[in-house]
């Protein structure tokens, strides 16, 4: 297990070192960074004074390295726009993120789990149909429709909820359902045909002509083998909602991680696009390798093909 965990650990680097030369790129990729710091209608010695100023004269290797060793130690440098440290601003913002993706995919699964397993246990049933439907549904749907709906609908004809800012937890009921229903048809398919298989499988006919009952087989032998692809599809979709949380964000005025990095986009404030894509990234690889850990836990022939 122990060569097993190191190995990850290595492969992990590696590929945040490469999400972090190519999230550096990020600036040079768009043009010259220094003409969209000081405008395009600036002069050339208003460039030069800029190109100067923020280093960007250097060789580029240089400059990576540079940037690379700051962000090692949380120094994501100074945002162009609002000239405050990007990782003062981080902090403030990020915990909201974090809250919100955590929300939702403890929704998803909440729904989706108990949902798939019932389904599995029944083919062809109503509680199958439904769960299908709602796997449609929830894959057809796009997530600011649903946002736009909540907000009609609870916010202002009920008046249930509030539909914006983040001061209280009821802020976050609406975003938190909105963006979880973008993780469930995933989750809901996954536990659903998890289920199936694993009711079809040797061993769960063997616990029944020992005479076990149907929820003893259900829960104690089946859902082991369920738990593996739904920690690994869990950890790709928590990555993809911390990632997809701009929308979300945007509509119910959540002052995360989302929103700033669409503003900073808007305004071509690079350290801050900078600093959002490596943290995104890295928490997306960090998840993967949570994922796989637990896995390699849950089942031995993992660990024994690495």
């Amino acid at each position: 297990m122990t060569g097993f965990i190191i190995k990850r650990l290595v492969s992990a680097a590696l590929t945040i070192l490469v999400v972090s030369a190519l999230t550096f790129s990020i600036a040079f990729l768009a043009g010259d960074p220094a003409i969209a710091i000081a405008g395009k209608d600036s002069s050339a010695a208003d460039i030069a004074r800029v190109r100067e100023h923020y280093g960007f004269d250097r060789p580029v290797a240089v400059q990576y390295g540079e940037w690379l060793g700051k962000a090692l130690t949380g120094d994501f440098g100074q945002s162009y726009h609002y000239q405050q440290s990007v990782a003062d601003m981080l902090a403030a913002r990020l915990p909201i993120t974090l809250g919100l993706g955590l929300a939702a995919i403890v929704f998803a699964l909440a729904i989706a789990v108990p949902l798939g397993v019932a389904a599995a246990a029944r083919p062809a049933s109503l509680v199958d149909r439904m769960a299908l439907a709602l796997s449609v549904l929830g894959q057809a749907m796009p997530t600011f429709w649903l946002a736009l709906l909540l907000v009609v609908f609870f916010g202002l004809n009920l008046r249930w909820l509030p539909i914006s800012g983040n001061t209280t937890w009821k802020h976050f009921i609406m975003p938190t359902i909105a963006l979880g229903f973008f993780a469930l048809p995933a989750l809901l398919r996954i536990t659903r045909a998890g289920t199936i298989d694993a009711l079809r499988a040797d061993y769960v006919r063997t616990a029944r002509a020992k005479g076990l009952g149907p929820a003893k087989i259900l829960f104690r032998h089946a859902l082991r083998n369920v738990m593996i692809p739904l920690v690994s599809i869990s950890a790709v979709q928590l990555g993809a909602l911390l990632s997809g949380s701009i929308v979300v964000e945007q509509i119910f005025a959540l002052q995360g991680i989302g929103a700033l990095s669409y503003d900073a986009t808007l305004r071509a404030d690079l350290p801050i696009v900078q600093a959002i894509t490596l943290i995104v990234a890295v928490f997306y690889v960090l998840l993967t390798l949570v994922a796989d850990i637990a896995n390699a836990i849950l089942d031995p022939r993992i660990r024994e093909n690495w």
